[in-house]
């Protein structure tokens, strides 16, 4: 059935297109998963939201949202059809509140957007996901993004103060304080951090906000052979007076990969642990190197460390990792799971012998500081053999205390494997506050639950839309 367009022209204030181009490009994201959107829109404002939301009830038409359109796992591809919300035009950015230590945002800012933006404030956004050059506040908030420096300052939940929000039924709702704190009952906010969607569309989030070290300083350490690497995120975790903000792991493979992009200058010819230090100035950037060293060669780093000025570049040629891959090796396998640190190497063994097993060919890379680790695996993610592989993945993840996600999220890759993870009574939880915010579940279906209201809504009037968004008497 077509989509009933006409009766929302006239009542949607914003852009509606349902051209050939624009439905192809919101029918994908930085997955291989494909969806197939039906029209696209971009609202004007909250009010177009509501609006959109209404009239999707009424028709029972699935919404997708989409900021950079950089989700791994299929987050923001319309799997049942129907509309794509995109926010990449909202992308307001109001003053700094030096006071709380805030700023407001739209969701459509651009991550690394907003740290270059807020740098003249002397404070910074801390989660710099390997997409920050394109992904979205927004989609930072729905996937609970992190990145390397996440050993020092956690994941966007961490760094959210509050949003505004249109829940799936229509209704608007801000969810954290005004204040710079409160008590006052659950926090309702966390539940739409990591929602991918599915509960309400973000209008609107408020971000806490970090202070900018003088110095960020990048190293990057040659580690050969030497193993288990556990044992030095744990010697290096242990020295604070190190200040070490990300400490990341690239293994042989992409290292030489990386070594390839111009102007790498990256020392060694094997794997690489990529560290960023903090200080207050050249002196105490100096005296932190030269402890840093010491440590180093104390857990047998023979080789020396090469120093990178400004971290945010090493940063971001770590973020190419992703793209150097897509021209290398094509369709694969993109996997997020963490364990405990102290399991890390028997991860990286695991990992190991699975490429094995299957005969196919692994890149390892991501954030060793927290145990997650992005294997890559050059399989079809659409075949029998790439389904046996990820479900490999994923058991040894679970057999070592680990999770399926560390920070890319479960989208339509993960669903089965979440009720094992949180078990019945927390999918019984999540499954009440869904049919709670979206009681219809027009909203991302066929994402994070495998049981999240039905696997599409079918087009037809809702039972329950006429109840829309209607405020009690007081």
């Amino acid at each position: 059935m077509a989509l009933p367009l006409s009766t929302l022209r006239g009542r949607f204030r914003g852009e509606l297109s349902d051209s050939a181009a624009e439905r192809a490009r919101a029918s994908a994201d930085a997955s291989f998963v494909l969806g197939r959107a039906e029209a696209v829109a971009w609202p004007n404002d909250v009010d177009d939201v509501v609006t959109l939301v209404l009239w999707a009830r009424e028709h029972r038409v699935p919404l997708t949202a989409r900021g950079g359109g950089t989700s791994l796992d299929g987050e923001s591809v319309p799997l049942h059809g129907g509309v794509v919300v995109d926010f990449a035009r909202w992308t307001d950015v109001a003053p700094v509140d030096p006071v709380v230590g805030t700023v407001r945002v739209g969701p459509g800012v651009v991550n690394r957007a907003l740290h270059d933006q807020l740098t003249p404030s002397g404070r910074f956004f801390p989660p710099n996901p390997g997409s920050w050059r394109s992904c979205s506040i927004g989609g930072n908030l729905a996937t609970n993004a992190s990145g390397p420096r996440s050993f020092r300052y956690g994941s966007t939940r961490r760094w959210v103060h509050s949003a505004d929000v249109v829940l799936g039924t229509g209704e608007r709702v801000t969810l954290g304080p005004s204040t710079a704190k409160r008590s006052l009952g659950p926090d309702l906010l966390d539940l739409v951090v990591g929602s991918e969607g599915t509960l309400g569309l973000v209008t609107s989030v408020t971000l806490r906000l970090a202070t900018l070290p003088a110095r960020r300083t990048g190293v990057v350490v040659p580690v050969g052979a030497i193993e288990p690497l556990a044992p030095l995120v744990v010697d290096l975790a242990s020295r604070p007076s190190l200040r070490i903000s990300a400490v990341e792991y690239v293994d042989a493979r992409v290292a030489e990969a990386l070594r390839q992009r111009p102007g790498a200058r990256l020392p060694g010819t094997g794997p690489l642990v990529l560290l960023e230090v903090e200080s207050d100035g050249e002196e105490s950037e100096g005296r932190a190197l030269e402890e840093l060293d010491a440590t180093l060669r104390k857990l047998a780093v023979s080789e020396p460390a090469s120093v990178v000025a400004d971290a945010d570049r090493l940063w971001t040629l770590r973020g190419e990792a992703g793209a150097i891959l897509d021209g290398a090796s094509g369709r694969r396998i993109r996997e997020d799971v963490a364990v405990p640190v102290r399991l890390v190497d028997r991860l990286l063994s695991d990992l190991r012998r699975i490429s094995v097993d299957f005969g196919v060919e692994l890149y390892v890379y991501g954030h060793l500081g927290q145990g997650n680790l992005h294997p890559n695996v050059v399989v079809d993610p659409e075949s029998p053999k790439g389904t046996a592989v990820r479900r490999a993945i994923y058991d040894v993840a679970a057999s070592l205390g680990g999770t399926v996600s560390g920070e890319h999220g479960v989208g339509s890759r993960k669903r089965e494997f979440v009720p094992r993870e949180l078990g019945p009574v927390g999918v019984r939880l999540l499954r009440g506050w869904k049919s709670l915010c979206d009681p219809d579940g027009i909203l991302n279906p066929g994402k994070l639950l495998p049981d999240l209201g039905p696997a599409t809504p079918s087009r037809g009037p809702s039972p329950s839309a006429g109840a829309v968004a209607r405020t009690p008497p007081e």
